[in-house]
């Protein structure tokens, strides 16, 4: 399997994940000429993406998402709750015959890849995150949720690489420059994971064979990458597969440029 983030943070989202049979690709919150940018990186392009997976309907998320299809005329998969959002945004003409709409809990089936979703509690019409599996590794992107079930938690276990949320710090964000009503939807039940609540969900899913660990979706006036990589390692002390956390490949992904070409 491989694992590619072209983009991470509160304003674009878009990760690539595959095989040697086929490619996907995990929202399109950036325009189609940043994506396509960031494939040529590791030697892709638009045309390489079998399908596209949607997690929800904010804009970070989105964004490329009707320039992207109309090029390239990939399906979409996205739950029927965040189909109907996205007919209500102005994305420019969507064809919907490109539409494959599910359930969150359903499983979609791309030639050798399994893709899970998984129902997540953000302030979105129906939203899911995912985790793949070629049969023998398995990876995970979960950001965009405002708290950590044990079910969600169950059926992430066994992850050997994962793009886990480390949104905010909570002192940044209450001293910080947001209004009190959007700070309050942050730190909500339907919000995004803090430093310290993504640091508790990895370590949940920690496993003896784990190749690499990305902290995601970084808030730019909220957070600072080494502020999330010091809190998440604090969260990390004492578990049982890695006596120093250090000792762990734990990377920030990146907010404007493509990470490298992740094999597992």
């Amino acid at each position: 399997m491989k694992m590619m983030n072209l983009v991470s943070g509160s304003s674009g989202n878009s990760t690539l994940v595959g095989t040697e049979r086929v490619t996907v690709l995990c929202d399109a919150g950036v325009s189609m000429k940043k994506i396509e940018e960031c494939l040529n990186t590791a030697e892709y392009t638009g045309r390489d993406i079998d399908a596209l997976l949607i997690t929800h309907e904010h804009i970070d998320h989105v964004r490329g998402l009707g320039v992207l299809t109309r090029k390239y005329h990939m399906p979409v998969y996205a739950t029927d709750g965040t189909i109907r959002a996205l007919s209500r945004m102005n994305l420019g003409k969507l064809d919907y015959e490109l539409f494959r709409p599910f359930r969150p809990g359903d499983s979609i089936q791309l030639k050798d890849l399994e893709i899970k979703s998984h129902a997540v509690s953000h302030d979105a019409a129906e939203p899911v995150c995912y985790s793949f599996t070629d049969g023998v590794k398995k990876c995970c992107i979960a950001t965009d949720l405002g708290y950590v079930t044990n079910d969600l938690i169950r059926e992430l276990q066994g992850c050997d690489m994962m793009l886990i949320e480390a949104n905010h710090d909570i002192r940044m964000l209450e001293v910080g420059p947001y209004p009190y009503s959007l700070k309050q939807r942050i730190l909500s039940d339907i919000g995004h994971l803090s430093n310290e609540a993504g640091g508790a969900f990895i370590r949940e899913l920690l496993n003896e064979h784990v190749k690499e660990i990305r902290l995601g979706h970084l808030s730019k006036e909220n957070n600072f990458p080494e502020l999330a990589y010091e809190t998440v390692l604090q969260e990390l002390l004492g578990n049982p597969y890695a006596p120093d956390p250090k000792e762990m490949n734990i990377q920030i992904a990146a907010r404007d440029t493509a990470d490298p070409l992740v094999e597992l």
